[in-house]
Order: structure tokens, then C-alpha cells, then sequence
């Protein structure tokens, strides 16, 4: 019960602090959009896909099987995480140079160059707090991570506005991004040095040991950009920028909503990790009422969603974008994938699998990779839309089949059919009220949801009360 009221906690202020983040990261891009238009946002889409590219390169695996290491009884945390940020420092420094040369490659206009070169800047930091999110995870504090998240996004999206009122360049835009990451850096480590002290570690033996194990995640993040942002660099190359711009106003929805199953499950991923081997009972309870948040929050989204989709687009980039909608509308399956997906991901990465991993990884890459070359000069945007969708339910269902194979888990969380009858009850006045305000119809459709999951139980009063319940929270630091 202390754990879950910590975690609860926990989800509450990182919720809130992630709302307003997602809800600062959608007026920055309303601005963006307008701003450049769908040429201009295009190039945007392009360099972040950059930043992602430099992301999987330098990643290495250092944040999954750190935060998996440190959580393990009898953990020395100082050594580990010493050692794994000078790697990551280093890993950083590497991208400084390897994206020059990267450039050369791709016949880009100069702006779109330049973004790249910051882009890479902005990663420096970037790394550098992401490590550290295993000492947050570790104490069940993501709380400030998101805090931190939160005040580095609102220097960017204020240097965004003012780029706007004055009109300055492509490259300001991008800096922004650079100014978040060097904000969110700082607060983030400041914060850190509360729950472990660490300096710069040279253990070579040790790195041998760490990465032998992290490698098959490092390069299975290159395998999973492979299959997640591959798309838009292939659409810069073999169609236009209006065309990525079309295609990314709708994907950018779902990667700004995507964060929630990652803080969810990096959350309770200490508590899987300790468990898995040694309390199956626990192991179960904790990764059954995780499979349920996430079905209750991914069956509004897709309802919803498939309504709603035109206001949405409208209200993120304007009438320009109006293509967006129904390339919305495919991706927000691929975004319920990418709920269940993190979900068994990281329960077979807590059980030692994530060797396992990288065959699933793998073919969905070489799937995707293949499957867009041969979609997206004819289809366009709408065929990398699909390809995406097939993709993250290819990831979701094999890694879901492995964890029942493997480890013998399945979901069986509790009153799931009430859970589907009240996404059918928000759908019903959702196609009813297709010519009502659409501010208006969001709340309506969201408040007969979750009324009808009350009225059919599907969530007890208990656990809505238990997330605004901070008593206990302290005891954490007792437990084992």
C-alpha cells in the first residue's frame, strides 16, 4: 500500500507537470506550424528526426540497464552511475562529431543543415539528464524530472513566441530546443545530487561488464529509429517537405502524448525489476494495475481520436494542415501499441530478456524500413501512416508473446469489459454530436467516460482517492 500511494504520488504531480509540458509543446508547435508553414515545418520535423538518429547512436543502453542495476538490493549506486554518466558524456561528445560528416550525406538546404549541427548541441544536455533519470526512478521521484522538464520547456516555447514576434530565423527555432535541454539539464542534476553524490568514473573492467550487458539495448535503439522516425527521414528524401510537414503535424500528437506510458512504466519498473524473480505475487499485482491504467487511457484516446481527429489537427496547425487528420487517424492505433509495447518491453527487460528484444526489434526495422521504401513514393504520407501503425502492433504483440512464453505472465487485470463500455458510450454521443463546438465535445465525451466507469465499476472510488493520498510516502525509504 506505501508503494502504491508513492507511485500514485508520484503519477499525480509528473501527470500535472506533464500536462502542462504536453500542453506547452502543442502551443509551440501551433506557433511553429503557422510560422513556417508546411514547407518550413517539414525542415523542422526533418532535423528533429536528426536529434532522434544522434539519440539511438549514443545511447548504448546506459538508461535502461542502469536504472535496472542501481534498483537491485545492495547496489552500488556511486560506482554505477559514475561510470555510466562519463559514458554517456563521452557517447555525447562522439555525435559532436560524427553529425558534421553525418550532413554531407543529404542534399538539404542549409537551414536544415545548420538545425542539424544544433540539434546535435541541444543532445549534449539532453543525454546528460535522461542518464540521471534512473536515480529519480530508483527513488520514485520522477515527480522532478518533470518539473525539470516543465521549466525547460517553457524557455522554449517563450523563445519560440519571441522568434515569431520578431521574425528571426529557421536556426532560432531550433535553438530553442537547445535552450531546453541545457535548462532542463541543470535542474535536473542539481536535483540528483539530493539522492546520490557521484563524480566522473573511469572503470574500464567495469564498462566492459556494463555494456556487454547494455549493448543489445543501444543497438536495438538504433533498430527501434529504424522503425520509428526512419519514416520521416524517408519522406524527406523521397517526397517533399509538405509532405513530412502533412505527415508529422499528426505525428507530433502522438509523441507528445506518447511520454505517459514511459513515465508510467518507468515508475514502477524498480519495483518489476525487483520483484520479477523474487515476489511473482507482487511482480503480478503491480503489472496487472499497470496493463489496466494504460487500457483506460488508450480506449478514450482512440475514441475520441477517430472523432475528433479534424479539431485536433485544426487546433495544432491551423486550416494548412487539414490533410493531417486522416493520417491522425491511423496513427492513433499505432499509438495505442506504443502503450502496450512499453509496457512488455520493459517487463522483459526486468527479466533479464532484452537480448530477446532485439530479434523482435530487428524485424519490425527491416519491416518497416522496407515496407516505407516500397509505400511512400506512391501513398505518401498516408502509406508511412499505416506502415507505423502495423509496426508498433507487430512490437506490442511480440514482445506481449515472449513475456508469456519466457516469464509466464499475461495481463488479467480487473473489470476490463466496463472499461470498453464506457469507451462505447463515449463513442455513441461522439457520433451524435459530430456538429457540436469541438472544446465542447471533448469534455462532454471525456466526462461520460469516466462517469460510466465509475457506474460500472470498472475503477473503484478507493483508487481515484488514493492518488491525491500522500500519507505514507515517507515509509518508502524503509522498504528494502
Amino acid at each position: 500500500m506505501v508503494i502504491a500511494r508513492k507511485i500514485a504520488y508520484n503519477v499525480l504531480v509528473s501527470s500535472v507537470s506533464k500536462f502542462f509540458s504536453t500542453a506547452l509543446a502543442l502551443v509551440s508547435i501551433g506557433f511553429i506550424t503557422r510560422y513556417l508553414g508546411k514547407d518550413g515545418f517539414g525542415n523542422y520535423a526533418t532535423v528533429l528526426a536528426f536529434l532522434s538518429f544522434f539519440a539511438s547512436l549514443a545511447d548504448l543502453g546506459l538508461y535502461h540497464i542502469s536504472t535496472r542495476e542501481i534498483s537491485r538490493p545492495g547496489a552500488d549506486e556511486k560506482r554505477i552511475m559514475g561510470n555510466i554518466f562519463t559514458l554517456r558524456v563521452i557517447s555525447a561528445l562522439g555525435i559532436l562529431i560524427v553529425a558534421p560528416i553525418v550532413v554531407l550525406f543529404f542534399d538539404y538546404p542549409r537551414e536544415v543543415k545548420e538545425g542539424i549541427m544544433i540539434a546535435a548541441a541541444s543532445f549534449l544536455f539532453s543525454s546528460g539528464y535522461q542518464v540521471l533519470n534512473g536515480v529519480f526512478q530508483k527513488n520514485l521521484a520522477m515527480d522532478r524530472v518533470a518539473i525539470g522538464e516543465l521549466a525547460g520547456k517553457i524557455i522554449q516555447v517563450a523563445t519560440v513566441i519571441l522568434a515569431v514576434k520578431f521574425q528571426l530565423s529557421f536556426d532560432w527555432i531550433i535553438a530553442s530546443l537547445l535552450f531546453n535541454m541545457i535548462a532542463s539539464f541543470i535542474i535536473v542534476f542539481l536535483w540528483s545530487r539530493k539522492y546520490l553524490r557521484f563524480s566522473f568514473q573511469f572503470d574500464f573492467s567495469y564498462w566492459k561488464k556494463f555494456l556487454k550487458e547494455s549493448l543489445p539495448i543501444g543497438i536495438g535503439s538504433v533498430i527501434v529509429f529504424a522503425y520509428f522516425k526512419m519514416d520521416t527521414i524517408l519522406l524527406s528524401i523521397l517526397k517533399t517537405s509538405e509532405d513530412v510537414g502533412i505527415y508529422n503535424a499528426a505525428y507530433k500528437v502522438l509523441e507528445n502524448i506518447s511520454f505517459f506510458p514511459a513515465m508510467i512504466i518507468g515508475l514502477v519498473l524498480p519495483i518489476i525489476s525487483n520483484t520479477i524473480f523474487t515476489d511473482k505475487a507482487k511482480f503480478r499485482d503491480i503489472s496487472n494495475k499497470t496493463f489496466k491504467v494504460f487500457v483506460i487511457l488508450v480506449v478514450p484516446l482512440i475514441v475520441g481520436t477517430l472523432f475528433l481527429s479534424k479539431g485536433i489537427i485544426h487546433l495544432i496547425g491551423g486550416g494548412q494542415f487539414g490533410q493531417s487528420a486522416a493520417v491522425l487517424q491511423i496513427l492513433v492505433f499505432a499509438l495505442a501499441a506504443i502503450f502496450f509495447g512499453n509496457f512488455f518491453n520493459n517487463i522483459l527487460i526486468a527479466g533479464n530478456l532484452q537480448k530477446k528484444l532485439m530479434g523482435i526489434w530487428l524485424v519490425a526495422a527491416i519491416g518497416n524500413v522496407g515496407f516505407n521504401l516500397a509505400l511512400i513514393p506512391k501513398f505518401s504520407y498516408m502509406g508511412a501512416a499505416y506502415i507505423s501503425t502495423a509496426t508498433e502492433i507487430f512490437v506490442a504483440a511480440a514482445a506481449g508473446l515472449y513475456a508469456w512464453k519466457k516469464l509466464d505472465y499475461a495481463p488479467k487485470p480487473e473489470k476490463i469489459t466496463g472499461i470498453f463500455l464506457a469507451g462505447a458510450l463515449m463513442a455513441v454521443f461522439l457520433f451524435f454530436a459530430r456538429g457540436l463546438n469541438f472544446f465542447l465535445s471533448a469534455c462532454v465525451g471525456s466526462a461520460i467516460y469516466f462517469t460510466a466507469l465509475w457506474i460500472f465499476d470498472a475503477v473503484k472510488t478507493s483508487e481515484i482517492t488514493s492518488l491525491v493520498s500522500k500519507k505514507g510516502v515517507e515509509e518508502y525509504e524503509q522498504l528494502p
